[in-house]
Parts: C-alpha cells; structure tokens; sequence
C-alpha cells in the first residue's frame, strides 16, 4: 500500500498533525493546530489531506494504561466520526507514552522548555504515525484485501 498517511495527536486544545512519505516509511511533524470547533478542525485536516494528496487519516488513541478507554479516547473517536463524514478513512492507533517519548526525542535534541512545547505534539504524532506504519504495512502485504 502506498500513498500518504496524515496523524493526529488530538488534545483539548492543540492538534498534533505529522504526515508521512508516499511509500508509508517515514513519518515527519507537520504543524501543531490550535482547535477551534470540531466544523473548523475537521476542514482544516481535510484540507490538509488534500494538499498531501491523501484521504487516509491515523488519530492516536489515548487508552489508559490498563488498555481500556476513557474519556478523551471518546473525545477522539467522535471527531475521528467527523473526520469520516467528511469523507476521510480514519484508522486508530494506541497513542500511550507517545507524548512521553515526543518530550524525551527533544530534551535530547537538547531543545529548550519553551521550545519544547510548541513542538511536542507535532512530534508525538509523528511518533504514533512511525509505530503505526510498519504494522500496518506487514498487515497488508498479508492480508491482501482483508485489510484490518
């Protein structure tokens, strides 16, 4: 499979958007987007779909630790329901620690606090996208059109 994915780090607040190459190998950060209302959120993602050419969309699944989901994993799949009905293909991914390990990548890139904020969730979601893609890939190749 090939073609662009877009991921979310989706939060109260910010949108964490990264995108990833045609050939689905490499993930980078794009932007992170103040939310302003699921109507205008959901266009600017798809708006951003269309400038990287792609209608498939990864949202990081925020689950407990024990596995369950909570509160804000509901906050993500209804706006992932709104992303769908804008006539994206939405898949989730178990985003837990992605935001820890977003932090740990810039601290080493000796990035400052301040700094470090406004980049974080760009970066998780390339983190969510950068685990997500080589599962997924095996998952096709295996599958063929049984596609999880």
């Amino acid at each position: 499979m090939t073609g662009r994915v877009v991921a979310l780090d989706v939060g109260d607040k910010r949108i964490g958007v990264a995108v990833s190459d045609v050939t689905r190998t490499i993930a980078q950060p794009l932007e992170t987007y103040a939310r302003i209302g699921y109507g205008p959120d959901a266009r600017h993602i798809k708006a951003l779909c269309e400038r990287y050419e792609t209608g498939t969309v990864l949202l990081g699944l925020p689950l407990n630790m024990d596995g369950s989901e909570g509160a804000q994993a509901e906050k993500t799949r209804a706006f992932g329901e709104v992303l769908r009905e804008a006539g994206l293909t939405v898949h989730y991914a178990d985003e837990r620690l992605s935001s820890v390990a977003a932090e740990r990548a810039l601290i080493e890139g000796n990035m400052r606090r301040e700094d470090r904020k406004r980049h974080v969730d760009k970066v998780a979601a390339a983190v969510i996208l950068e685990q997500w893609l080589p599962g997924r890939a095996d998952k096709e190749r295996t599958y063929g059109e049984r596609r999880l």
